[in-house]
């Protein structure tokens, strides 16, 4: 076991990987509820998409741990599953099951140019600028999801986009109490710093009455019958429904690449070139898992960035994604203990772990504005958007753009005009009267 995960090569032992794995775990559980609230609006039945939610975790996770043997846990997308619901379906008036057809091709194209290393070729063809600005975006995005779940921030309020929140009510304290001692932990080098300030929280929690006890232990799994197989691809076929085909396909390829080289950064899985090696087996692992949740009946699945709060518990190696998958087994049955977990203590470990993963603002030319605007632009988006895939494409296009303003032609490479070309399609078509 420890020779196929490569404990040696990554110095980690089953303690590390078993905390990590576990801490990726709760910090992304969160999922499984929020997900078929989410995808309820659109009409799509909210019970089966529970279980569907958590077998899509299984199979992508288990896929990313034993053939990648990557530290990194899929699920189904936060914003694609709004897409879907929201735009598709609720804007535009398809259905669900057309909805869940376009992800079963658009996954099924991923399956296809990933085969093919297309899709491994394009990702080694980003610049070192853009990656590190990826790893920063993706740092500030976990953050703004933090603050936002641990009611440090509110969004949406009237006359500001964002305004503090109520530091006198309970659940902000929790989450200040929880970042510092995860904080204090870490600084004191305490193993599973994030984890034990987690569970910390949610036990005080409970304690004060901010969140409730489980009233039960163990629940059976709703059936997933009105979903499995119920995908329209047929009706998805239909001239008008390519814009949104290409949307899911673009949105999927650019989070999933993101996700991949920022979080990997984060662990030190880069080579010196800035590429992970081996992409095409996470990659794999997720198209996989993408074409698996349309089956199922549940939105885009992927590498999800809150796999960053394992690898800052530890993790390294697939092992500890396969922790992840059998909490996920776990959660099938035990349902009401996992999401018992407050939004104070997740969300407070994701501040942290967003925080953690802006060191490669220093990495950036400062001088060098042709490179220094695209990223920042990157970054910004990311965030601001609340949409990785967004940050992303405007920094494929900005960056070409402003090298060809500076002169420098000769570092563009041909796999930076491709991402520059889907970007612009993604913008072209991407249906914001339907938002």
């Amino acid at each position: 076991m420890q020779k196929y995960f490569g404990f040696a090569e990554h110095a980690v032992n089953y303690r590390r990987e078993i905390i990590g794995g576990i801490t990726t775990f709760f910090a992304m559980a969160y999922i499984v509820i929020v997900n078929p609230a989410i995808l309820a609006a659109g009409g799509i039945p909210k019970e089966a998409n529970f279980t569907a939610t958590i077998l899509a975790a299984i199979i992508g996770t288990l896929l990313m741990a034993i053939y990648a043997r990557r530290p990194f846990a899929i699920a189904p997308y936060m914003g694609e599953n709004a897409f879907i619901a929201y735009t598709v379906c609720l804007g535009m008036g398809y259905s669900w099951q057309q909805a869940f057809g376009a992800l079963f091709i658009s996954g099924t194209i991923f399956i296809i140019i990933t085969a093919l290393k297309i899709r491994g070729w394009i990702t080694t063809a980003i610049p070192n600028c853009l990656k590190r600005s990826f790893a920063a975006g993706i740092g500030f995005f976990i953050m703004f999801i933090g603050l936002n779940e641990t009611g440090l921030v509110q969004l949406g309020t009237p006359g500001a986009p964002v305004k503090i929140g109520v530091l006198s009510s309970a659940g902000p304290l929790l989450a200040v109490f929880c970042i510092i001692l995860i904080s204090i932990l870490m600084i004191r080098k305490i193993p599973g710093a994030i984890l034990i300030g987690l569970l910390t929280t949610t036990i005080i929690s409970f304690i004060v009455g901010h969140a409730q006890w489980p009233s039960r232990w163990f629940s059976p799994p709703p059936s997933l019958e009105p979903l499995l197989l119920k995908l329209d691809i047929a009706g998805a076929l239909k001239v008008d429904f390519l814009p949104i085909i290409l949307v899911l396909f673009i949105l999927d390829f650019v989070d999933t690449m993101g996700t991949l080289i920022g979080v990997s950064a984060r662990a030190g899985l880069l080579d010196e070139h800035n590429n992970l090696p081996q992409i095409e087996k996470p990659m794999m692992a997720d198209a996989i898992a993408t074409v698996s949740a349309a089956v199922l009946g549940t939105s885009t699945a992927g590498t999800f960035i809150e796999s960053a709060a394992g690898i800052e518990a530890g993790a390294r190696t697939g092992f500890a994604s396969l922790i992840t998958a059998v909490m996920f087994i776990f959660c099938l049955f035990l349902a009401p203990i996992f999401v018992a977990v407050p939004p104070v203590a997740y969300g407070a470990a994701l501040v942290i772990v967003g925080f953690l993963m802006l060191g490669p603002i220093k990495e950036l030319k400062f001088d060098d504005y042709s490179e220094l605007f695209p990223s920042v632009a990157t970054i910004a988006l990311m965030s601001f958007t609340y949409n990785i895939g967004f940050g992303m494409a405007t920094g494929f296009i900005l960056y070409p753009m402003f090298k060809l303003i500076a002169g420098k032609s000769k570092d563009l490479s041909p796999g930076i005009w491709v991402l520059f070309a889907l970007s612009i399609l993604l913008f072209i078509f991407y249906p914001y009267k339907n938002i």
